[in-house]
């Protein structure tokens, strides 16, 4: 196991996060060749599943991202084992543009209900491999920084438990409405941004203690982002 610090594999995890959130916009096209009386503003209006698709794959990978840094601020230390469970990571996260345009395409017609499977089930996987990272790095603290709160890695482990079920339900849902399955991923992309946002301010209430009382009014978790 290196002692070397994780600033390079975090490094090139945001790159893979950017990429993967850049190429989901290459499914929103410009409208060409309009039909007989329809104007543009009906065109655009008619892509909504697109706007749609776009926004909730953004608005998980962002939080997937923000998620992944706060595990970081947590882990001090890699060996293959992490690397690995990153990498696996990371495969979910360039999946993401294709059942996001598979989805896009096929939202209102037939083969919607497929691809509302193909997409839900891909986060699925995502949210295992973020267990699996985070088991890699946490089990008997074998990489966890030697300043970690033990309150937040707690808190970090409780929330990720259930996530690859929640993801479940939103699988489940799509065979009902895959609308509703797409804001039911909303949803879980809203809820996990807050046990991150929690475990932080857990993080630095800690240092805060353990700071002088006149040094306390300058660690205020509400006064700095976390991280």
């Amino acid at each position: 196991m290196s002692a070397e610090e994780t600033g390079r594999v975090e490094a090139f995890s945001d790159g893979v996060f950017a990429i993967a959130m850049t190429l989901l916009v290459l499914d929103m096209k410009v409208p060409r060749d309009l039909a007989q009386g329809q104007t543009l503003a009906q065109a655009l209006a008619g892509q909504w599943p697109t706007y749609l698709a776009f926004v909730t794959s953004y608005a998980t990978i962002l939080i997937m991202w923000v998620n992944h840094h706060r595990l970081f601020t947590h882990i001090g230390r890699w060996d293959d084992r992490l690397l690995f469970a990153n990498g696996l990571l990371l495969l979910g996260i360039v999946l993401v543009p294709f059942p996001t345009a598979l989805v896009a395409e096929y939202l209102g017609r037939a083969g919607q209900t497929t691809a509302a499977l193909v997409y839900n089930g891909t986060f699925i996987v995502i949210a295992l491999c973020f267990n699996l990272v985070w088991k890699s790095a946490s089990t008997n603290d074998r990489l966890l920084r030697a300043d970690r709160n033990p309150d937040a890695v707690r808190h970090i482990t409780d929330s990720y438990r259930y996530g690859p079920l929640f993801y479940v339900v939103a699988l489940v849902v799509g065979f009902v409405s895959v609308t509703a399955s797409l804001v039911v991923n909303c949803a879980l992309a809203v809820y996990f941004a807050l046990p991150s946002r929690t475990a932080a301010v857990i993080g630095h209430a800690g240092k805060a203690h353990q700071l002088p009382a006149s040094h306390q009014g300058q660690a205020r978790p509400s006064d700095r982002p976390p991280g």
